[in-house]
Protein backbone atom coordinates (compact mmCIF):
# COMPACT_ATOMS: atom_id res chain seq x y z
CA UNK A 1 0.00 0.00 0.00
CA UNK A 2 1.30 3.45 -0.94
CA UNK A 3 1.38 6.08 1.79
CA UNK A 4 -0.76 8.89 0.36
CA UNK A 5 1.07 11.71 2.17
CA UNK A 6 4.47 11.04 0.63
CA UNK A 7 5.11 11.84 -3.01
CA UNK A 8 8.07 11.06 -5.23
CA UNK A 9 9.45 13.90 -7.35
CA UNK A 10 12.00 13.29 -10.11
CA UNK A 11 13.26 10.11 -8.49
CA UNK A 12 13.51 11.53 -4.94
CA UNK A 13 11.27 10.26 -2.18
CA UNK A 14 10.87 11.50 1.40
CA UNK A 15 13.05 9.88 4.05
CA UNK A 16 11.46 9.84 7.52
CA UNK A 17 13.49 8.46 10.43
CA UNK A 18 11.76 5.58 12.17
CA UNK A 19 11.77 7.53 15.46
CA UNK A 20 10.05 10.58 13.92
CA UNK A 21 6.32 11.29 14.13
CA UNK A 22 4.76 12.55 10.91
CA UNK A 23 1.01 13.11 10.78
CA UNK A 24 -0.93 11.23 8.13
CA UNK A 25 -2.41 14.66 7.30
CA UNK A 26 0.97 16.19 6.40
CA UNK A 27 2.27 16.29 2.82
CA UNK A 28 5.89 15.44 1.99
CA UNK A 29 7.12 15.86 -1.57
CA UNK A 30 10.44 14.82 -3.10
CA UNK A 31 13.78 15.40 -1.38
CA UNK A 32 12.61 15.61 2.25
CA UNK A 33 14.42 14.28 5.33
CA UNK A 34 12.84 14.18 8.79
CA UNK A 35 15.28 13.40 11.61
CA UNK A 36 14.86 11.28 14.74
CA UNK A 37 12.47 12.39 17.47
CA UNK A 38 11.12 15.13 15.20
CA UNK A 39 7.40 15.75 14.74
CA UNK A 40 5.47 17.04 11.75
CA UNK A 41 1.88 17.93 12.59
CA UNK A 42 -1.40 17.96 10.56
CA UNK A 43 -1.61 20.21 7.53
CA UNK A 44 2.16 20.69 7.23
CA UNK A 45 3.63 20.78 3.72
CA UNK A 46 7.31 19.89 3.26
CA UNK A 47 8.11 20.41 -0.43
CA UNK A 48 11.56 19.36 -1.55
CA UNK A 49 11.31 19.87 -5.29
CA UNK A 50 13.67 22.72 -6.24
CA UNK A 51 15.96 22.01 -3.25
CA UNK A 52 15.91 19.68 -0.23
CA UNK A 53 13.82 20.12 2.91
CA UNK A 54 15.56 19.02 6.11
CA UNK A 55 13.99 18.73 9.56
CA UNK A 56 16.62 18.16 12.24
CA UNK A 57 16.68 15.87 15.26
CA UNK A 58 14.12 16.77 17.94
CA UNK A 59 12.67 19.55 15.78
CA UNK A 60 8.94 20.14 15.57
CA UNK A 61 6.90 21.66 12.75
CA UNK A 62 3.48 22.89 13.90
CA UNK A 63 0.13 22.51 12.21
CA UNK A 64 -0.25 24.08 8.76
CA UNK A 65 3.35 25.27 8.42
CA UNK A 66 4.81 25.26 4.90
CA UNK A 67 8.50 24.61 4.24
CA UNK A 68 9.62 24.85 0.63
CA UNK A 69 13.28 24.12 -0.11
CA UNK A 70 14.08 25.00 3.51
CA UNK A 71 16.01 23.43 6.37
CA UNK A 72 15.82 23.58 10.13
CA UNK A 73 18.58 22.41 12.42
CA UNK A 74 18.29 20.25 15.51
CA UNK A 75 15.93 21.20 18.35
CA UNK A 76 14.03 23.84 16.34
CA UNK A 77 10.38 24.77 16.91
CA UNK A 78 8.46 25.99 13.87
CA UNK A 79 5.11 27.42 14.98
CA UNK A 80 1.69 26.80 13.52
CA UNK A 81 1.15 28.46 10.14
CA UNK A 82 4.76 29.54 9.64
CA UNK A 83 6.11 29.77 6.08
CA UNK A 84 9.77 29.07 5.33
CA UNK A 85 10.59 29.57 1.65
CA UNK A 86 14.17 28.66 0.74
CA UNK A 87 15.25 29.59 4.28
CA UNK A 88 17.74 28.10 6.76
CA UNK A 89 17.16 27.99 10.52
CA UNK A 90 19.93 27.18 13.00
CA UNK A 91 19.89 24.85 15.97
CA UNK A 92 17.85 25.69 19.05
CA UNK A 93 15.74 28.39 17.39
CA UNK A 94 12.04 29.11 17.82
CA UNK A 95 10.06 30.40 14.82
CA UNK A 96 6.70 31.76 16.06
CA UNK A 97 3.18 31.23 14.79
CA UNK A 98 2.51 32.65 11.31
CA UNK A 99 6.06 33.94 10.89
CA UNK A 100 7.34 34.19 7.31
CA UNK A 101 10.95 33.61 6.33
CA UNK A 102 11.38 34.61 2.71
CA UNK A 103 13.90 33.39 0.12
CA UNK A 104 17.57 33.20 1.07
CA UNK A 105 16.93 34.02 4.75
CA UNK A 106 19.29 32.55 7.32
CA UNK A 107 18.35 32.51 10.99
CA UNK A 108 21.22 31.67 13.33
CA UNK A 109 21.34 29.41 16.37
CA UNK A 110 19.40 30.07 19.56
CA UNK A 111 17.19 32.77 18.03
CA UNK A 112 13.58 33.71 18.57
CA UNK A 113 11.50 34.87 15.63
CA UNK A 114 8.29 36.35 17.05
CA UNK A 115 4.84 35.33 15.87
CA UNK A 116 3.74 37.18 12.73
CA UNK A 117 7.24 38.39 11.89
CA UNK A 118 8.19 38.76 8.21
CA UNK A 119 11.88 38.38 7.45
CA UNK A 120 12.66 39.89 4.00
CA UNK A 121 14.50 38.10 1.17
CA UNK A 122 18.21 37.63 1.71
CA UNK A 123 18.25 38.72 5.35
CA UNK A 124 20.57 37.12 7.92
CA UNK A 125 19.47 36.97 11.55
CA UNK A 126 22.64 36.55 13.66
CA UNK A 127 23.00 33.88 16.35
CA UNK A 128 21.21 34.58 19.65
CA UNK A 129 18.92 37.28 18.26
CA UNK A 130 15.29 38.30 18.66
CA UNK A 131 13.49 39.15 15.41
CA UNK A 132 10.08 40.79 15.37
CA UNK A 133 7.87 42.96 13.20
CA UNK A 134 7.01 43.55 9.56
CA UNK A 135 9.61 43.83 8.19
CA UNK A 136 11.69 42.17 10.88
CA UNK A 137 13.78 44.23 13.25
CA UNK A 138 16.56 42.30 14.96
CA UNK A 139 17.91 42.81 18.48
CA UNK A 140 20.59 40.73 20.19
CA UNK A 141 18.95 38.61 22.89
CA UNK A 142 21.50 39.99 25.35
CA UNK A 143 19.89 43.43 24.93
CA UNK A 144 16.39 42.16 25.80
CA UNK A 145 14.75 40.82 28.93
CA UNK A 146 13.94 37.58 27.12
CA UNK A 147 15.41 34.42 28.64
CA UNK A 148 15.90 32.16 25.60
CA UNK A 149 16.44 29.08 27.77
CA UNK A 150 13.15 29.65 29.58
CA UNK A 151 11.28 30.20 26.30
CA UNK A 152 12.94 27.19 24.74
CA UNK A 153 12.05 24.89 27.63
CA UNK A 154 8.48 26.17 27.72
CA UNK A 155 7.84 25.59 24.02
CA UNK A 156 10.26 23.01 22.79
CA UNK A 157 11.34 19.57 22.33
CA UNK A 158 10.59 17.29 25.25
CA UNK A 159 6.99 18.43 25.58
CA UNK A 160 6.28 18.06 21.88
CA UNK A 161 8.10 14.74 21.64
CA UNK A 162 5.98 13.41 24.49
CA UNK A 163 2.80 14.89 23.04
CA UNK A 164 3.45 13.32 19.64
CA UNK A 165 4.01 9.93 21.28
CA UNK A 166 0.59 10.20 22.98
CA UNK A 167 -1.25 10.72 19.67
CA UNK A 168 -1.64 7.09 18.60
CA UNK A 169 -4.15 7.84 15.84
CA UNK A 170 -2.59 11.02 14.45
CA UNK A 171 0.81 9.64 13.52
CA UNK A 172 1.86 6.44 11.76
Amino acid sequence: MVDSREYEFEGRTPNVHEAACVSRDATLVGNVTVGPDASVWPGVVLRGDVAPVRIGRESHVGDNAVLHAASVGDRVMVGHGAVLNEARVGEGTLVGFNATLNADVTVGTRCIVASGTVVPDGYDVPDESFARGVPAEVTPLSETTIDPDEIFEAYHSGGYTDLAARHDDLFD
